[in-house]
């Protein structure tokens, strides 16, 4: 099994590498800049205390300083015993006695001095430097040292999103099995290039698709062989039922038999309605073949003939053959079938139903209008799922007849809609749009 590397490994050995990186980016910045600034300090002290060790030694005889601002001297001032001034490097600086030896910071003005002094018995040497030049030397070293760390945050921002870009694309291919897997798909979930710690997610996933399909496989077992044990003591009591209408029975007893054989009627339709639907949601699909679609409906509508006639509708078709498709013929029968039946059943006594067949641009399309009452309002969603039934409810019909319909539009690729008319006239309108042979 191929797995792919940990998430958490990804992550940490390309965060581990951004941050080597960038410390050793920020640390040689840093540095060169602090050394860059520390020599100019260091040489600018360097001068100070030459030009500083003696009286009559003045700059001229040295050369001139890479920093030349008088904020950056020392004030050196030495005092006699007595306190008088004996050398100055700084006149004008004005800076106090110190009444004791050491570091003191003095305010002059508005100027601010840090002092240090030493004192004997002969004399006292007091050096004092702006606390100016110290705050500039400190804001130059913190600046040198933030500095590069903010450059390296949008290139951290950066490496990051492309590594969490690249981890990621890992799992491209689970999504996109999962975005298009069907609902019957029965098929484990890949784990080829899984991360680690998705794979038992993964694997409990597959694990839940296994428990489905077998749940799947044993309902629709038990579907098939329930309407198989059925079919044989329908088929008796429809047998029976019409030897009694033969014996000619009794006023009172007619009204009893032929409920009894419209109950028989239902039951078996009821029961040939589940094998087929049983027979419609297994994944094997039949080969295709060219055929007439109209020759099919114009089958579909004589057959359906009997039961207009008994409900006392007008059936009516309106097909020009040919049309020819690519379908399987007994499925295509039952598609239309149902579509005519479910028709037939909603509606009243003296209605209409018509039938049609037309070319249009995306193929063929085969519609069936009724003239009944029409879809309740609400129910546009649920008319094809199994055992609903729309108003009237005392209308004959298993509520499986949509759910056919479509399962079998479904794996044709056909387009099915049924809705209420819009013409004016109360009633449904189902279409299907079937890509023609040549199409």
């Amino acid at each position: 099994m191929n797995h792919a590397p940990s998430l958490r490994r990804t992550f940490f050995t390309w965060i581990s590498a951004v941050l080597a990186i960038a410390g050793c980016i920020t640390a040689a910045a840093t540095y060169s800049y602090s050394k860059h600034e520390t020599a100019l300090f260091l040489d600018g002290q360097l001068r100070q205390i030459a030009l500083n060790a003696g009286p009559k030694l003045t700059a001229a005889t040295a050369p001139a300083a890479r920093d030349q601002d008088p904020e950056d001297r020392f004030a050196i001032t030495i005092r006699d015993a007595a306190g008088h001034i004996l050398d100055q490097s700084l006149p004008g600086a004005n800076i106090p006695l110190l009444p004791e030896p050491g570091f003191a910071t003095v305010h002059v003005g508005h100027k601010v001095w840090r002092v240090y002094m030493l004192r004997d018995a002969g004399k006292s040497v007091q050096v004092a430097q702006r606390m100016r030049v110290r705050e500039e030397i400190a804001s130059s070293a913190a600046l040198g040292t933030a500095l590069p760390v903010l450059l390296l945050i949008p290139l951290i921002w950066l490496v990051g999103g492309l590594a969490l870009h690249r981890t990621l694309r890992r799992m491209d291919s689970l999504t996109h099995d999962l975005a298009t897997r069907g609902a019957r798909a029965t098929a484990p979930l890949p784990l080829t290039n899984v991360p680690a710690e998705l794979t038992p997610l993964v694997e409990s996933m597959n694990g839940l698709i296994l428990r489905l399909n077998a749940a799947l496989a044993a309902q629709k077992r038990f579907l098939a062989d329930a309407a198989h044990s059925l079919r044989t003591p329908i088929a008796a009591m429809q047998l029976e039922t019409g030897n009694l209408m033969a014996d000619t029975p009794t006023p009172s007893q007619r009204p009893r038999l032929e409920a009894l054989a419209a109950a028989a009627r239902r039951a078996a339709g009821l029961v040939g309605q589940l094998l087929r639907l049983a027979r419609l949601d297994e994944p094997e699909v039949p080969c295709p073949v060219a055929l007439d679609a109209a020759a099919l409906l114009l089958a579909c509508v004589a057959d359906q003939a009997a039961l207009a006639d008994r409900n006392n509708i007008d059936l009516g078709a309106t097909v020009a053959p040919p049309a020819m498709v690519r379908g399987v013929e007994d499925e295509m029968q039952t598609l239309f079938a149902n579509l005519i039946e479910n028709a037939l059943i909603y509606t009243p006594a003296g209605g209409q139903v018509d039938v049609s067949l037309r070319r249009v641009p995306a193929g063929f399309s085969v519609e069936v209008q009724d003239n009944g009452p029409g879809l309740p309002a609400g129910t546009e969603a649920e008319i094809f799922e199994r055992f609903f039934r729309a108003a009237p409810q005392a209308a004959e019909g298993s509520g499986l007849g949509l759910a056919i319909a479509r399962r079998i539009a479904m794996r044709h690729g056909f387009g099915l809609e049924v809705r209420n008319r819009q013409d004016g006239v109360h009633g449904v309108l189902a279409r299907v749009t079937m890509p023609g042979l040549n199409d």
